[in-house]
């Protein structure tokens, strides 16, 4: 009960498969496109519906890598993917991330670098009025609405109707140490308060935090998330950073949360589903 994403490599291709594509929806292919952009559409009968989890829309975008274009083009026709990881693990972002992964499980990896933004695409409900997010990500919500009237806000339902989009659901983007994400002023005092049982049991205990705030925790183990603010380099390490406490076999990981502005509010998004939503306020 998740669509997946049909992938193409011309957004002209998508006129085949799409009942309508409203205007405000031509303006952001134009501007966004190649990119990490998903659009919501009303699907024809040449989407089956596995594809789209029974729903009648389909999820479509144009990605912005030569590689993933290529192999549109050389292909032919639209291909409907998921991420190459399993279920619920952090997004790859490196071929070594799949492979940890899927070893074993698929017979080769197409190796085209690491991603270029890190977090997923975001995706847009067009069939709305006015359209809506669904799931925040490389293309910011600011972005959206320079150009047309975008609502976002609490999605009712996500836990018991079938998502419009992939990333609603179910926990997403979670490495196997236990998450909290820490909020607020106090966030390093309660960080440090939090980790003593942990500690105590000799039990390894992690915590992700701006460069210049590493100092604050001399007895855990550091993930530095980038220079303060830069949330651009935290978009782009963020998986990294997460599949990292699993390599480090951490038994809980505490992230401090970041301003919800610009890729901020996507950036929070991830977190929040690796946490399971278990968020600390300080």
């Amino acid at each position: 009960d998740n669509p997946l994403i049909v992938h193409v490599s011309d957004g002209r291709q998508v006129e085949a498969f799409v009942r309508e594509i409203p205007p405000q929806a031509r303006i952001l292919m134009a501007r966004f496109w190649p990119g990490p952009l998903t659009l919501v559409l009303k699907k024809t009968e040449l989407i089956p519906t596995v594809v789209t989890a029974g729903l009648q829309t389909v999820a479509v975008r144009v990605p912005d890598h030569p590689v993933a274009l290529a192999l549109l083009e050389d292909t032919g026709f639209p291909v409907a993917a998921p991420s190459a990881n399993l279920s619920g693990r952090p997004s790859p972002t490196r071929a070594e991330h799949v492979y940890a992964d899927l070893k074993g499980k698929v017979p080769a990896i197409l190796d085209g670098g690491e991603t270029g933004w890190g977090v997923e695409s975001t995706v847009l409900d067009c069939t709305t009025s006015p359209f809506r997010l669904l799931r925040p990500g490389g293309i910011t919500l600011e972005d959206l609405r320079s150009l047309v009237p975008v609502d976002y806000g609490d999605s009712p339902g996500e836990d018991t109707e079938i998502p419009r989009s992939p990333g609603m659901k179910y926990q997403h983007y979670a490495p196997e140490a236990e998450v909290y994400l820490v909020t607020g002023s106090g966030s390093g005092a309660r960080i440090l308060e939090l980790s003593e049982p942990y500690i105590q049991r000799g039990e390894g205990v992690g915590v992700m935090t701006w460069n210049e705030r590493t100092h604050l925790y001399p007895t855990l183990t550091v993930l530095p998330m980038g220079p303060a603010g830069d949330l651009e380099a935290l978009a782009h390490n963020l998986y990294h950073l997460l599949r990292e406490a699993d390599v480090l076999k951490l038994k809980v990981l505490f992230i401090e949360g970041v301003s919800e502005d610009h890729l901020g509010l996507a950036i929070m998004n991830r977190l929040r589903k690796a946490a399971n939503h278990r968020e600390i306020k300080t």
